[in-house]
């Protein structure tokens, strides 16, 4: 069994994490950390675990926790975790970690979109993109991995196989994105309100969203060459689920046929990536609760142009689950542990 702590185990994220580990046969949680709840039962927080796991809240006390876990899963803000994974590094411990401070390797890029001063530049050197399907070999033996943002897991995902190909126009890539409320967090402000979301559909921080240049840094790397994108977040009145419609000039005229074929050879030996069938479509429905990621691709003719569809549960392959999917690399069990269960649909 492999001991695992969870830093910020009460917020969204974490405690979906905390749901997906306790039928997991290898892992076991020792330590969750709520500064909020401190002596607290995590299932007085969320009565669903009662019964199940009634472990109470430890704070956050480095010296203290570290000595019940092996590897730390955090589920903190932007910028705080130069006060928690530096001093578990320091301890030989390995971190998951689901703040922007560990996608990038500029660093001047994480300070620009961020608007902070990045506090552990030479922690980068070590921090491995979290994303299994493009970094399986490295996250293995990773001392940090830095669990991608959902807008761009489910964007680069979909993109992916069509810069591998090098058979699409890289200069004028769009991406439409839109998140259940969720993606916020376990947020008080109002724009996030029951009130405000309900029967509401917007779109928010156009062509400034930070998760912009975390998509850019990876399909720039996919590509070999530096790409810029139009990305437009939405916010969705539902709980979880994420979909984006990405655009893309194609070079030559093939068909929609051909693209899916290519995709399915491109994704064959990963059993979390689901490429439709020509006509079918993703639906937010189908991947909730889940680890899975469903594509579908289309082929505008009369502009030659592509159109795919990537559609995954934000908390599920855009988060938790994906963090998961990530610690059975690292601890070395089969990816699919404790990830097996279809999604939720109703």
């Amino acid at each position: 069994m492999i001991n695992v702590g969870i830093i910020g185990a009460t917020g969204y994220v974490g405690i979906e994490i905390l749901r997906l580990l306790q039928k997991h046969p290898g892992i076991r949680v020792t330590s969750i950390v709520s500064q909020n709840f401190v002596g607290q039962k995590v299932s007085d927080i969320y009565p669903t675990l009662r019964n199940v796991f009634d472990m109470e809240c430890d704070a956050l006390d480095i010296e203290s926790i570290s000595k019940k876990a092996d590897i730390f899963i955090t589920a903190l803000p932007h910028g705080v975790s130069k006060e928690v994974i530096p001093k578990l590094i320091a301890l030989d411990k390995r971190v998951i970690d689901h703040s922007g401070d560990f996608r990038y390797k500029d660093v001047t890029v994480y300070e620009k979109w961020y608007g902070i001063t990045h506090q552990m530049p030479e922690l980068l050197e070590m921090s491995v993109y979290g994303l299994p399907e493009l970094y399986r070999d490295k996250i293995k033996d990773a001392k940090i991995v830095g669990n991608p943002g959902c807008y761009p897991t489910c964007s680069i995902l979909g993109i992916a196989p069509l810069l591998r190909n090098n058979i699409i126009d890289t200069r004028n890539i769009i991406i439409d994105a839109a998140s259940g409320v969720t993606g916020a967090g376990r947020s008080t402000d109002l724009p996030y309100q029951f009130c405000e979301c309900t029967e509401n559909y917007k779109a928010y921080k156009v062509s400034n969203h930070r998760h912009t240049s975390e998509i850019e840094q990876e399909l720039s790397f996919l590509a070999n060459e530096d790409i810029l994108i139009s990305f437009t977040p939405h916010l969705v009145p539902m709980k979880r689920g994420m979909l984006c419609t990405s655009y893309a000039n194609l070079k030559n005229e093939t068909s929609t046929s051909e693209l899916i074929n290519m995709y399915k050879e491109f994704y064959k030996d990963e059993y979390f990536v689901r490429v439709l069938d020509e006509g079918k479509l993703p639906e937010t429905k189908f991947t909730a609760g889940s680890n899975f990621i469903d594509i579908s691709v289309v082929v505008d003719k009369r502009l030659n142009r592509v159109v795919v569809l990537s559609c995954l549960d934000n908390l599920g392959k855009g988060a938790s689950a994906q963090a998961v999917q990530d610690l059975n690399i690292m601890c070395g069990y089969d990816e699919k542990t404790g990830l097996e269960a279809p999604g939720l649909y109703l």
